[in-house]
Order: C-alpha cells, then structure tokens, then sequence
C-alpha cells in the first residue's frame, strides 16, 4: 500500500466517475493527450576511422541511428531510434516520415488500448507493406516509430507525482517500483482508510493524496498483468507454435521467485559478454591491451570477429584464448561470410580454441542452413547463435521449429521493437533455447537492458547458457546512459526506454550538417 503526494488540486468529486477517470491527472492525463508531432533525424558516428565495430562483412562501418522523437500537447516526449551502419540511413529516415500519417493526431491511450491493432495498422499499411512486409528497411522504421511509442507511454505512465519515477521495464517488471496500467480508475475517497476498502489487496493499489483539497485519490492498478502483455503482441502466423492462452500461461507460470528474481537483479545485475575487445580491424597490440583491460575489470565473456582470413582467424583466436585463459567463454562472430559447407570446415578448424558459438556463420535467410551448420558442429560442442539480422517472429519461429539455433539472439530495432521482441522470447522460451541479445552499435545496449529484464524475470526464471552483448562505444551520448558494473547490466532507474539522445551530441553528428560532418574526414 502506498500513498504519494499529488499536487494537483481536485475541483470536486463529482469530476470523476469509477468506470473512467474524466478529469486529467497526472497519469490519465498523459495517456489522453494527442501525439501533434514526429521528428525524425539522421546521427552518424565516424566510428569507422578508429575500425570500431569492423567485421567480416562490414569493414567500414559508421555507427548511425534513425532517431525519432514524438511530442504531445502536453509536452511529454517519447524518443525511439533505429540502428544503421550509416549509408543508406537517410532511406529510413523517408520510411519513418511515410509512416508519420498513421501515429500524428492520435493519443497515447488510442494506441496502448488496442497495441496489438496499432502494431497491425503500422506492418500492414495496404501500400506500404508491399516495401516489406515486416522486413528490411520498412521494418526498421516500424521499430524506430514503435520504440519512441514505448519510451512515451512509459515516461507517461511511470511516474506517480512529481518525484516518483520509474523504468519502461515497471511496464513488465516491477522491481519493487509499483506502476500504473491504461486502464486507471480514479476517484476521490474519504480518507486512506476508506480507499482501502475499494481495493483487493496491497499490490494492486496506489493512493496519492491531493496536497490542496486533503482528498485521497485512489488508483487502481494491475501490477505486470500478463493479459495486457500479451494484448500488446500480434500472434498473427505463429499460433501453430504458440497461441495466446499458451503466452499467457508462461507469464502466468513465472510469477513464482518473481520477486527473488527482481532483487537479484537490483543487486547483481544481468551477465553480459564483451565485444570490444575483438573486432576485425584491430591490431594484436589491441587485443592484448583491451583484453588485459577487460579481464581486470571483470570480464569472462568474450567475443572474436572472424571469417577473413582462416590462417589469421587461427592465430588471433590463439591469441584471444592465451589471454583470457581456459576458464573464461570464448566466442565467435562471421557475420554472415561462408556457404554451409565453408561455415562447418572453418569453423571445424576453431574448434581447438573451445568457443561456446558460432554466429552468423551464414546467411541469415538461410534456415536449413543454419539446421545443417548446427547438426555438423554438435559433436564439437560449438552451438549456433544467430538472429540480430532475422527480420521478424515467422522467421524465428521456423529457426526454432528446424532446431537451427542453439542461442537465440534478438534485436530491439531489427524486430518490430518491444511488441515483437516479446513474441520471441515467449516462442524461445517454449523450445528451450536461451536468448543471448544483440547489442552495441547506438542505442542498443540502452534498448536491449529492458528486454533482457523482462525475459529473466517474467518469462525464463533461468539464467543458463544467457548472457547479453555489451560493446563500450557511444553510451556518452544518451541521457541515462547503461549501466555496467562487474560485467553485469544494471537495472536503469530513469523513466522511459533508455533512448534519448543528448542534444548537443545529435546537432553534432546529424547528417550532413553537423559539426563533425561539415569537416574532412580523414580515413
């Protein structure tokens, strides 16, 4: 049971009625007002000039974002992005303006009331689904306007007066910190006492004393209801793995140790690897250096990028292992360079340095393949990892349905943001198989820390076999930048969906006009 100041002053109680709150409090409020507004800019990081984040494939990447911001009428922002490597951003950037239309001039509760519609209504536009559906550069945009639509209604409904607030995970977990649902019902009561009689237990109500009238306003809420969870994901194309009723029974099922689960988070935090150390481009000195680095503040988990060279793959993996010693999880990471049969050989010949994965061995359309890949490399204890290029929850679906992964690896801006991402982690969990995210890039560390939460204590209970990727690039330039300490993901503590960008930092790399583009870039 608690009860918060509220400084808004109530004109009587008349203005409230039980079935709906009619009046605009701080929370009903936000959810009512209009979206007026989507802003959508195009941030480029020259990370390429130093070889971060240099792959097999991707040699010369610029680290970008599709950075969008929703405003209401209110003033409450919602701010969402999108991941690219930089050319081609501003392709997104024109998807995302032709999905404007379908969210400006709607409200927050027109949305969240019926999210699983609006998800519809944004993947399967009658002309615009022709560009995907659900994949590629539409999809992208989908997520990008989808992960502002989170960051809104979290910032809208997680915080309870002036001075309480709270993460978008309070959306589906609570730690400790209770929250609001869409469907608030607000009305004055006498006192404390008598507002305790309207309720059903502790957990499910807030009292908020106005700090003018001396009236109490009760607010009834639903803590993490799994129902209006599920009500946010499109089961559309994979009932024949997993139905609604199924869902729910999942969510319903993990309730037991939620609460364990939660303060192990808030004490340990979530084991992630690092990615930093090893990336294609980097000298020997460098990975000596950042290994000896990782290594002392921490870390045990390590990634390797491969697949140009095998001579080289060999002796920079010997090196990688030499340093971080027998004990410690070695990864590798081909982002997608080899056929099938190239994949298997290659990675037949790592299999001396012990990594746990391969990932991306192949193209990551290529289902059976990767089913052939993983069949191949079981007797030398290599699983496959893959997912941070599968375009949406059918193609999971099958990776799963052909035994194809044996580490599923979603992706908060690749999939069409939370509402999909929620989809796969319920099918993962149903097949057994451990969900280690991708991250790094711009913003998806911030963004992948919610998910990871979720996952852990609404849905698996189980930490074996999972951990989430880190790479320590770019968190300077977001407002409530993640938190790593001992390894681990920190819960975030402030509202929203870990997504604003810093505005000094977004004038500065906005294409092409910021202050770091107007100037030669010297490669």
């Amino acid at each position: 049971m608690t009860v918060r100041k509220w400084g808004v002053g109530l004109k009587s109680a008349g203005d409230f009625r039980e079935s709906q709150c009619s009046r605009k409090c701080f929370i009903c409020g936000n959810m009512l007002q209009k979206i007026i507004n989507l802003t959508v800019r195009d941030v480029r990081f020259p990370t390429s000039l130093e070889q971060h984040g240099s792959d097999a494939m991707h040699t010369d990447p610029d680290y970008s974002a599709v950075y969008v911001v929703l405003d209401t009428e209110s003033g409450l922002k919602g701010f969402g992005l999108t991941f690219t490597l930089g050319k081609g951003t501003e392709i997104v950037v024109c998807a995302v303006q032709a999905l404007a239309g379908l969210i400006v001039g709607t409200s927050l509760q027109d949305i969240v009331s019926n999210f699983r519609g609006f998800y519809r209504l944004l993947t399967s536009d009658g002309q615009m689904r022709w560009l995907g559906p659900e994949k590629g550069v539409i999809h992208l945009a989908t997520a990008a306007v989808l992960n502002a639509v989170w960051d809104l209604w979290a910032r809208a409904e997680g915080k309870v007066g002036p001075s309480y607030q709270a993460p978008m995970v309070t959306f589906t977990v609570s730690l400790r910190r209770p929250r609001l649902t869409t469907h608030c019902h607000c009305f004055p009561v006498a006192s404390v006492e008598a507002a305790r009689r309207h309720g059903e237990s502790q957990e499910d109500e807030i009292y908020i004393s106005d700090v003018i009238t001396g009236e109490h306003l009760l607010c009834r809420v639903s803590i993490q209801d799994p129902k209006q969870i599920i009500s946010c994901i499109d089961f559309r194309y994979i009932t024949d793995v997993l139905t609604e009723e199924e869902a729910l029974d999942i969510l319903v099922k993990a309730k037991g140790g939620k609460q364990q689960r939660e303060e192990e988070m808030l004490s340990q935090g979530y084991p992630a690897y690092t990615t930093s150390c090893a990336w294609l481009g980097y000298s020997d000195q460098q990975l000596k250096q950042l290994c000896t680095d990782a290594l002392q503040n921490g870390w045990t988990r390590f990634k390797v990028k491969v697949g140009a060279d095998l001579e080289d793959d060999i002796r920079r993996c010997r090196l990688i292992r030499q340093m971080i010693g027998a004990d410690n999880t070695l990864m590798i990471d081909a982002n997608q360079r080899w056929d099938v049969a190239d994949a298997i050989s290659w990675v037949t010949r790592l299999a001396e340095v012990k990594p746990l994965w391969i990932e991306e061995p192949t193209s990551p359309d290529d289902i059976l393949g990767h089913a052939a890949i993983s069949k191949a490399l079981a007797p030398l204890g290599i699983g496959v990892a893959s997912g941070e290029q599968c375009h949406n929850r059918v193609m999971f679906k099958q990776f799963l349905q052909a035994s194809a992964l044996q580490f599923v690896q979603i992706d908060s801006c690749r999939l069409g943001s939370v509402n999909e991402n929620l989809a796969v982690l319920l099918m993962a969990h149903k097949f057994k198989v451990p969900v280690c995210p991708h991250a790094g890039g711009v913003g998806l560390c911030e963004l992948v820390q919610h998910l990871i939460l979720f996952d852990y204590i609404c849905v698996s209970a189980d930490l074996s076999g999972r951990m989430c990727e880190y790479v320590d690039h770019l968190h300077e330039h977001f407002a409530s930048p993640v938190v790593i300490r001992n390894a681990r993901y920190m819960p975030p503590k402030d509202p929203g969906y870990s997504c604003e960008m810093l505005e000094s930092s977004v004038r500065r790399h906005e294409y092409p006009n910021g202050d770091v583009w107007k100037l030669p870039i010297q490669k």
